[in-house]
């Protein structure tokens, strides 16, 4: 308000404004599917015999309260976006086209017992999840195979002792770790959600050893639902280097809410898949390929 005239004054947003959607990507053949069964076939139910995601679906848009700020009234604030951002995520599109990453193969989407019944698959889901923190694709897809030959399942864990837990993932990153939290995590999925998965990203994030991260990728593979943006080190890294975010970020949760800012919803459920296989094999940490990337010419 004009304090010397007391006028009102308001700012109306141009019409033109517009947000632009992108066909989902297709899902990533392969897998580390594949164990042998040793036991009889069940009949399935309806809700066992629901594939979970994959990128040939368009996955529900679910949104997400657990980060909003009590009492604060919305401001309205003019819409920023980068201004290369459609080439730059075309340039990725075509680089990314062959689908031969790791996290094609042997991400969490390939690293379930497809023929379990619905809930075992999300909880390996989520096991893969826990398991994939600080650790290369190829060592957690090795460790999940372990682990389902074993026996994935709620039950299975909380009746494996320590040691044997530690071995069956081992080499993953800081397993001693990731074996007490399984253990927590499986005692409160059995005594709270009657050994089935959160299907909320706040009850995620209650469990052991489970981030934002992670709690936004299993409600997108495991439950269908569009809930957030999953951003680790490759995303955190290449949208800075990609001048994708208004201001640099300092951690993977920062770059996730800069990025839910402006990036068309629509997108949300392509993007960690499409970065962190751009991120494996062209934009690396160290030494990044940058003769062969598309967008050499306009990465900061």
């Amino acid at each position: 308000r004009d304090r010397d005239r007391g006028e009102g004054r308001c700012f109306v947003f141009p019409h033109w404004v517009k947000c632009f959607s992108f066909s989902l990507l297709c899902a990533h053949p392969g897998g580390c599917h594949e164990l042998p069964q040793h036991a009889p076939v069940q009949p399935k139910t309806e809700a066992d015999t629901l594939p979970l995601s994959s990128h040939r679906r368009r996955r529900r848009q679910l949104k997400v309260e657990y980060d909003k700020d009590e009492g604060v009234p919305p401001v309205k604030t003019e819409h920023w976006e980068p201004p290369d951002w459609k080439k730059q995520l075309g340039f990725i599109r075509e680089m990314r086209s062959g689908r031969d990453a790791p996290v094609d193969n042997m991400g969490a989407e390939k690293c379930y017992d497809t023929g379990a019944p619905a809930h075992v698959r999300r909880f390996q889901v989520l096991v893969s999840l826990m398991l994939s923190s600080q650790t290369k694709d190829q060592v957690t897809a090795a460790a999940m195979q372990k682990l389902r030959a074993h026996g994935c399942t709620v039950e299975n864990i909380l009746n494996t002792d320590d040691e044997t837990l530690g071995k069956l993932v081992y080499p993953v990153g800081f397993w001693r770790n990731k074996v007490k939290y399984l253990k927590l995590t499986s005692a409160m999925l059995q005594k709270e959600f009657g050994g089935d998965i959160p299907k909320s990203v706040e009850g995620l994030v209650r469990l052991p050893g489970v981030g934002p991260k992670m709690a936004h990728l299993a409600m997108a593979i495991a439950w269908d639902q569009v809930s957030g943006i999953g951003v680790d080190t490759h995303v955190h890294r290449i949208s800075n280097r990609l001048g994708w975010l208004k201001k640099p970020t300092k951690n993977p949760e920062e770059t996730r809410k800069a990025l839910e800012e402006w990036l068309p919803r629509e997108l949300w459920s392509e993007i960690n898949w499409l970065l962190v296989g751009f991120g494996q094999q062209v934009c690396l940490p160290v030494n990044p390929l940058c003769s062969v990337c598309l967008n050499q010419h306009s990465c900061l």
